[in-house]
């Protein structure tokens, strides 16, 4: 919002949220219906391709979206070096409204001037004509209306809500206050507007400029360049209509939209746009300490990562109903991941002088739990340790199923295939350990294993006995397990038992639903792994999965960490930072734990706090 809203500030379908969309449902109906009982001959083809339109500019959207964040968390390129948080983030959730705004005016031309919906498919004089008429009028009146925005009373008051965003995304472009919008869209109507008169329109005319316009608002404010150096090198007049810097790093200068020559002529271009367009073309050294490695996880979590859809990747994940009409898509990009071979980066973050990244290892969870295929993801998993450590990253994190036992050993693999690695391996058992003891209650008595004994259960049920406290386990085999770690003097703490009567149970990898269900109402079910469990009871308690809240020196932290609320951090990918951060030079993998009370108070050194959520329908 402006830092103080002027009249028509808020879109009038502001309230509706995505439901905005059925405001094009009669438009839809209508164009379809008309279709459908005309002859062929009397057939109108705008009315038709409205809707189809507006869906390749959405598309055309969010693809711009997914490779300017890949580019941003990849590349060192950046034309901008601050961070982007969820506030923005939340400011531009509404990049898709003019969009809608475009297509509802559409419509209504159809229906309200003449010989409009006939239009062919190409007019060549028409082409020109908006050409033309774009590289005059359009951009004249453009750069003074842009121009005068940026006077205290229109900037405070509707420009300033645009510029809040230092850090732009390509969707920033389109977040303007309505009554800026639609001042914009009676600018870009003039060509067609002039075409209509002179009968020269056409589809061609019309929906290209859309796009065009798209393309070039997108492009400048992706947050790199895309105009390679030698372009303006063989055309040096190139620079007076093509834009190659950032508007939003200068406020008083650069208001041309994308022929800079106004600028030029009326002397408000920046002194320093040539010098930031070279520096930004200069590769910047590659710095990265700490590389955290994940996974997808479901056929939806594409589309709430980081790269995804920027409005879920910034709300814990969950299953979202309607984008079960994506599932071929879905499905297609199965295929598309299988194919590629190396990980992406699709985060990167600074803590002080500490820079993180994020790797995502292309692979869905039900391809890890797969016997076909695993050798191909620890072929990828240790090439990616292998370039972190190439890189001169000081440590790399497993997250997810990336440190399995039966994949991998926890990282045991790795490092024996690879002795002379400098980069460590963090599993993050130890903080992972450290989060549950200091969640479950000083005066409990007794807990109950369920599930697996894997390390993370072995390791914080070991420290539980410590504590002194009692460890149930309903079967031998885990008995038998747990008896063989346990100190001698400890053993009388560790119980087979198959009662279910403790009101805390640590549930590990496997456990089932079934078991759960043998639980007494009010039981605090506290989950010992990197998933979460699936809430089935409404009378007892589920727990988060080990996780610490970020510190507010933690930047770039816009996107939610899986099923995670805003800045809350797996302690998987805590424990990398931690490593690093105190200088640690062990690995921990395999059967090997990092003292579990020094990492916690290594965490909470640098800030990180606890963090638990507790999910309960009990009444």
């Amino acid at each position: 919002m402006a830092t103080q809203p002027g009249p028509l500030t808020q879109w009038p379908w502001q309230k509706l949220g995505n439901m905005k969309y059925l405001l094009l449902g009669p438009w839809l109906a209508h164009s379809v219906r008309n279709f459908m009982v005309r002859k062929p001959g009397e057939r109108v083809t705008l009315d038709l391709f409205v809707f189809p339109i507006l869906l390749l500019r959405l598309l055309l959207g969010q693809l711009w979206i997914t490779v300017s964040r890949l580019q941003t968390a990849s590349s060192r390129h950046r034309i901008v070096e601050k961070s982007l948080e969820f506030e923005q983030v939340d400011r531009e959730r509404n990049w898709d409204d003019q969009i809608i705004l475009t297509a509802l005016i559409f419509y209504m031309a159809n229906q309200l001037i003449p010989g409009l919906p006939h239009s062919p498919w190409w007019d060549s004089k028409g082409v020109f004509l908006l050409a033309a008429l774009h590289a005059g009028p359009v951009e004249f009146l453009y750069y003074w209306f842009h121009r005068a925005l940026h006077h205290h009373y229109l900037y405070s008051r509707y420009h300033s809500h645009h510029h809040a965003s230092i850090v732009t995304e390509p969707i920033t472009s389109v977040i303007h206050p309505f009554a800026e919008e639609l001042v914009y869209f009676l600018l870009f109507s003039i060509p067609l507007v002039a075409l209509v008169s002179t009968g020269t329109a056409s589809l061609a005319a019309g929906f290209g400029y859309l796009i065009y316009i798209d393309f070039m608002n997108y492009m400048g404010h992706c947050n790199f360049e895309m105009v390679p150096k030698w372009l303006f090198n063989a055309f040096p007049a190139l620079k007076y209509f093509m834009f190659h810097s950032l508007h939003h790093t200068k406020f008083r200068t650069n208001y041309s939209l994308f022929m800079p020559i106004y600028d030029y002529i009326y002397g408000t271009m920046d002194e320093s746009s040539e010098e930031l367009y070279e520096k930004s073309m200069i590769k910047m050294e590659e710095i990265v300490d700490v590389v955290h490695l994940t996974h997808l996880t479901t056929l939806q979590s594409v589309y709430h990562s980081r790269i995804g859809f920027a409005s879920l990747a910034s709300k814990p994940y969950s299953n979202q109903f309607y984008l079960w009409i994506l599932f071929p898509f879905s499905y297609a990009l199965v295929l598309v991941a299988s194919i590629f071979g190396t990980t992406l980066t699709v985060e990167r973050n600074k803590l002080k002088k500490l820079h993180t990244e994020t790797w995502l290892v292309p692979r869905f969870t039900f391809q890890y739990l797969s016997a076909i295929g695993k050798e191909k993801i620890n072929d990828m998993i240790e090439n990616s340790i292998l370039e972190a450590d190439k890189m001169g990253a000081r440590v790399i994190s497993l997250g997810l199923l990336n440190q399995d036992d039966e994949l991998n050993g926890y990282g045991r693999l790795y490092v024996k295939r690879n002795p002379m690695l400098k980069v460590k391996i963090v599993d993050g058992t130890s903080l992972a350990t450290a989060v549950l003891l200091n969640h479950i209650p000083e005066e409990t008595e007794s807990v109950l294993l369920v599930g697996r004994v894997s390390k993370l259960a072995l390791s914080l049920c070991l420290a539980l006995s410590r504590k002194g406290i009692k460890v149930e386990v309903d079967d031998e085999e885990k008995y038998s397990i747990l008896k063989q770690k346990m100190a001698p003097e400890l053993e009388s703490l560790l119980v087979l038992s198959g009662c279910c009567e403790s009101e805390i149970w640590l549930c590990s990898d496997g456990t089932s639903e079934k078991e759960l269900k043998k639980a007494r109402e009010g039981t605090h079910f506290i989950s010992v792994s990197q998933f979460p469990l699936k809430t089935t009871r409404g009378d007892c308690f589920y727990h988060c999965t080990p996780a610490m809240l970020a510190p507010k020196a933690y930047e770039n932290l816009h996107a939610c960490e899986n099923w995670l609320p805003r800045r809350v951090m797996s302690a998987w990918r805590v424990a990398g930072i931690v490593h690093a951060l105190e200088g640690w030079d062990t690995h921990e993998f395999g059967d090997v734990v990092t003292d579990v009370d020094k990492v916690w108070r290594a965490a909470l050194a640098y800030g990180f706090l606890p963090f638990d959520t507790i999910n309960s329908l009990a009444k």
